[in-house]
């Protein structure tokens, strides 16, 4: 379970990023964040990882109170907690399992890592992991000769390979086109339901959101103003969150493109 208790975050310059957020996520929800750009969804979800620290209230994830840590137990809590980005971070000349497999360098001797040695079980770990995102037949080619939802495939497996209770997406269709974006959402969902994995995602596009996860939070400067079911989310609830802007849909961008 992720909690959060009262939870503010200033950053020094005096932006509130949070302000008094009260939040409880139980283990294997998809959950979707959706706001307007710089309401807070990043800060919201890279506060669960200690990427970013709050500076008011209690962040509870697994019974762990989260600002409590330092050190080595910190590093032992994130393996346990998937990122993914909207730029992938993968090593492009390298092939995609290599790419997987670094999953495993935190807790790898220098030696090995120097050397690339990895144990039979490691790369059966990174080949399965490839399996789960359908892109098995990619593990011996090069990233640079994928597509973008390809690469953000591979993403998602170096992730798998952590063995991770949580996955934490920052927009991570957002540089995809309309097609891709929907096979890699359609991937996150399969995780989700099939490992029981909990993922927070922040998502632009709200059609999306609202196909392929079980709950939405709707962000406005840095207060929660929707937490619930994707079936009661109404097109209020969408005008309360956007603070009356043009809701941002991938089929409208399709439309235009």
């Amino acid at each position: 379970m992720i909690e959060f208790k009262d939870v503010c975050k200033t950053y020094p310059n005096g932006v509130k990023g949070l302000k008094h957020v009260n939040l409880k996520i139980e283990q294997g929800e998809f959950v979707a964040i959706i706001g307007l750009s710089g309401a807070g969804k990043s800060t919201l979800i890279r506060t669960i990882n200690r990427m970013i620290d709050i500076t008011g209230g209690q962040l509870i994830v697994d019974g762990t109170d989260v600002m409590t840590l330092k050190g080595k137990s910190l590093r032992r809590f994130r393996r346990k907690i998937g990122m993914i980005f909207q730029s992938f971070n993968l090593i492009t000349r390298a092939t995609v399992i290599k790419n997987v497999l670094t999953s495993y360098v935190p807790d790898m001797p220098w030696y090995k890592v120097l050397f690339g040695i990895y144990s039979k079980e490691q790369k059966m770990k990174a080949l399965e992991s490839l399996d789960k995102v359908g892109i098995l037949d990619k593990a011996y080619t090069r990233c640079d000769e994928l597509s973008g939802g390809q690469q953000q495939r591979v993403a998602l497996a170096r992730t798998l390979c952590q063995t991770p209770t949580i996955i934490l997406a920052d927009e991570p269709v957002a540089s995809l086109d309309p097609i891709m974006a929907d096979e890699v959402m359609s991937d996150f969902g399969r995780v989700n339901k099939e490992m029981n994995i909990s993922i927070l995602l922040n998502i632009h596009h709200v059609d999306l959101a609202l196909k392929y996860a079980d709950r939405v939070i709707g962000v406005r400067a840095g207060e929660i103003v929707y937490d619930g079911p994707v079936k009661d989310v109404t097109k209020d609830v969408l005008n309360e969150v956007y603070n009356g802007a043009e809701i941002p849909e991938i089929s409208k961008e399709k439309k235009n493109g």
